[in-house]
């Protein structure tokens, strides 16, 4: 355990640098028996850690290579209106690096090559297509799982339930999102990038979610703030956070509309607005 001393030096490192604060944020901070640990990283970009230290990362955007690389070639204006978090070395001693799918946002080849330059090996949990995007990017297969809906990856007291998903199109049939849960506590739903359907919600509901962790962009064929309210609702889900409106300008959207949706339905209480690189730990303290 850390002393009081400690994690006060700690807290005041983070606030002179947050991009080093962050990952001293994950590595130091002891989260309690029968919750769950998240850091928002971003566009859809999430940092999990459990009670028993086990940390993982999904869909990393930790750079700006949407700009150099789609933005200037297709017209969209993809240059980030906020610096990331923190660097892609840093998510080096992370237990587990997961993907919902293959788009750069979410896949993305220069967070994965900066990680893997400062040593990060993995391994990765991944829906099929994005497997043999990682194995062009250099990745073993050996430490790649694959994955699809409803299969279960155990990772220490973590549990991982992929979950199905509405792709934009052709290119990447293969999204998915994920159920997180530790054992004992409880359960976390993130989207991924998805479109609205009944299918969603039936499937994910069985499971209880306590967390929903929805994008609500609205474009790309993602679910928009009305959607996602009506998806929130359906769960019944206790703390409804929005993400995915929040790096691209071409892609950005007011969070308090979710906001104003769930008031329409009667759950505008549960609406939660997270900030980037800031732990939220739930269940919070009474």
């Amino acid at each position: 355990m850390h002393s009081a001393k400690q994690l006060g030096a700690a807290k005041a490192r983070r606030k002179a640098n947050p991009l080093k604060g962050l990952k001293e944020d994950l590595f130091d901070r002891q989260v309690p028996a029968g919750r769950i640990a998240l850091w928002w990283l971003g566009q859809i970009g999430f940092i999990f850690k459990s009670p028993s230290g086990k940390t993982i990362v999904i869909d990393p955007y930790l750079t700006n290579s949407c700009k150099e690389v789609i933005g200037d070639q297709e017209g969209y204006n993809m240059d980030r209106m906020v610096p990331p978090p923190m660097a892609p070395a840093d998510l080096v001693g992370v237990d587990l690096y997961v993907v919902t799918h293959g788009h750069m946002d979410h896949l993305d080849p220069w967070t994965l090559s900066g990680y893997q330059a400062a040593g990060g090996s993995g391994p990765y949990l991944a829906p099929c297509e994005s497997v043999s995007k990682l194995e062009k990017l250099g990745v073993s297969a050996r430490q790649i799982e694959p994955t699809w809906p409803n299969k279960v990856f155990k990772l220490g007291d973590f549990n991982l339930r992929t979950t199905f998903a509405i792709p934009y199109a052709g290119d990447d049939l293969g999204h998915v999102g994920y159920l997180v849960s530790v054992d004992g506590g409880p359960t976390v739903y993130l989207t991924g990038d998805t479109g609205y359907h009944k299918v969603i919600a039936d499937s994910v509901r069985e499971h209880k979610p306590d967390v929903l962790l929805t994008a609500i962009n609205g474009t790309f064929n993602n679910m928009g703030p009305a959607e996602a309210a009506l998806l929130g609702k359906q769960l019944d889900a206790k703390i409804i956070v929005p993400c995915h409106y929040d790096i691209f300008p071409c892609n950005a959207v007011p969070p308090r509309l979710l906001q104003t949706n769930m008031q329409i339905l009667g759950i505008g209480n549960r609406y939660r607005e997270l900030r980037h690189g800031e732990c939220f730990i739930y269940p919070t303290e009474p």
